[in-house]
């Protein structure tokens, strides 16, 4: 199909299917992911748009020992409270005070999830070792690390969001799954020295890609969307 051509009816569903069964990923299989594969998910993804061409995304794709080198790295501080306290993340993902609607939408997510695992609400050991399966990419065969040059503002980091979100539909275009990962943000430090970061490039965030185990109940989790009626607004004079 050329950019001027009408998609077929199978094509536009072909597109909507991938869009619409992504999900963040949280067990997966030990299957490996060629590399000739996630070198098509890169170049497809490569095409999502980006403010005059700038193309600001940097991947680094882990597998194997480099992966297990990162992720042992990572949980040895994450399980130590001295060394976690000194860690500070970059930029601020999340606002630095909830309101609704979206706590509410935060807490709902966090507590589906606990709830399939069985972990309660005072058990914060469980949490722990849950929230710290991040660093282990879930048990995906690729970790992705994404940075940027820091000088680029925040126009770059939107054009970021579309470029890892053709990621993630590319890959279900070839059967695969992915959980993009902002609790690597945390570890900026130890990540950009065991990756040699440039001192221009900054963390972004990872994000696991691989075959999603479907025995996992952890997998069985859907998360609820809002209407449209609720975000969008029609203008028609």
């Amino acid at each position: 199909m050329t950019p001027f051509n009408q998609p077929t009816e199978a094509q536009t569903s072909a597109v909507d299917a991938a869009i619409t069964s992504r999900r963040s990923i949280r067990a997966f299989l030990p299957t490996p992911v060629p590399r000739d594969t996630v070198e098509a998910i890169l170049r497809v993804a490569s095409r999502a748009p980006s403010g005059t061409n700038t193309q600001p995304w940097q991947v680094h794709v882990l597998t194997g020992a480099a992966k297990q080198r990162l992720s042992e790295r990572i949980a040895a501080i994450y399980d130590d409270p001295a060394e976690l306290a000194l860690q500070e993340r970059e930029y601020d993902y999340y606002p630095k005070e909830w309101f609704s609607p979206y706590v509410d939408r935060r807490r709902k997510v966090g507590w589906d999830l606990y709830g399939l695992l069985g972990i309660a609400k005072t058990d914060k050991a469980g949490m722990h070792r849950q929230h710290g399966r991040n660093y282990a990419f879930f048990d995906a065969p690729v970790g992705l690390i994404f940075s940027i040059d820091r000088a680029l503002q925040l126009g770059s980091w939107l054009d970021y969001g579309m470029f890892l979100q053709n990621i993630m539909i590319a890959a279900r275009a070839r059967g695969l799954h992915t959980c993009p990962q902002a609790a690597f943000t945390q570890f900026h430090r130890v990540i950009a020295e065991e990756l040699s970061f440039r001192p221009d490039q900054m963390l972004v965030c990872g994000m696991a890609l691989g075959y999603a185990d479907p025995a996992a109940v952890e997998n069985s989790l859907v998360t609820e969307r809002a209407p449209v009626s609720e975000f969008a607004r029609f203008i028609e004079r």
